[in-house]
């Protein structure tokens, strides 16, 4: 009997906000996977680790993925995850690849995900409590109201058109460019409030009330969340 793929997501940083369900499938897996070199350098581990005893007992995947934007060298990363991913699969090893938040949103596993699966290897996918969600809990608001419009937007591939965007905008993925994102809001000159969580949730979270507090370099864990100001409402 083949093995199985999971996409357990982790939850942005806190370990008491992983689910049960994510608990209990990491816990039953024989093979745990992340997108990192080693143990010790993902952070999607190190969370669970918070709440699951003896994780290092598990047999273990390092997957690293390069940082880049080229679609050939991420495609040919992707297949030798997917390759090894299946080889233990082929063995009757369910694996369980851990993801920061929801695997469903800006992640690397749904890439590994549609090549295991579209080879015939069964596949789910454990929800997990996306980053924005956490950080607006965090900042002790809602994200929208009534009939406001949400946008996620990858803000590391640019956000002018966006912001154009009515409603509440989440950048996310902002660290690369953050000296261009602060500029680009300060643009708006008060027609927006922004508020900015690096680490959210983790041990080094910061919190940034202001746009102009927020710092020129940030974490790769940063997201900022862009709301019309109330008079422009």
């Amino acid at each position: 009997m083949k093995g199985r793929l999971f996409g357990v997501g982790v939850g942005p940083g806190d370990p008491e906000l992983m689910t049960y369900k994510a608990v209990r499938i990491i816990k039953e897996c024989q093979v745990l996977a992340v997108p990192a070199r080693g143990r010790k350098h993902a952070v999607s581990y190190r969370i669970a680790a918070e709440m699951i005893e003896n994780m290092e007992e598990k047999e273990f995947l390092d997957l690293d993925t390069p940082m880049t934007k080229d679609r050939q060298i991420l495609d040919r990363n992707y297949e030798n995850a997917a390759g090894r991913i299946i080889e233990e699969l082929e063995k009757g090893k369910d694996v369980a690849y851990l993801t920061l938040g929801d695997p469903t949103i800006y992640s690397t596993y749904m890439y590994i995900h549609r090549i295991v699966k579209a080879k015939g290897y069964e596949t789910t996918i454990i929800s997990g409590i996306p980053s924005f969600c956490a950080a607006a809990a965090r900042l002790d608001d809602s994200l929208v109201d009534r009939a406001e419009e949400l946008h996620i937007i990858p803000s590391s591939y640019g956000i002018e058109a966006a912001l154009n965007y009515s409603g509440t905008k989440i950048l996310m993925k902002s660290a690369s460019r953050i000296s261009e994102v602060k500029r680009t809001l300060e643009e708006k000159d008060g027609n927006v409030n922004v508020k900015m969580i690096e680490n959210c949730g983790m041990p080094e979270e910061r919190i940034y009330e202001r746009i102009e507090d927020v710092p020129e370099q940030a974490g790769y864990y940063s997201l900022l969340i862009v709301k019309e100001s109330e008079k422009e409402r």
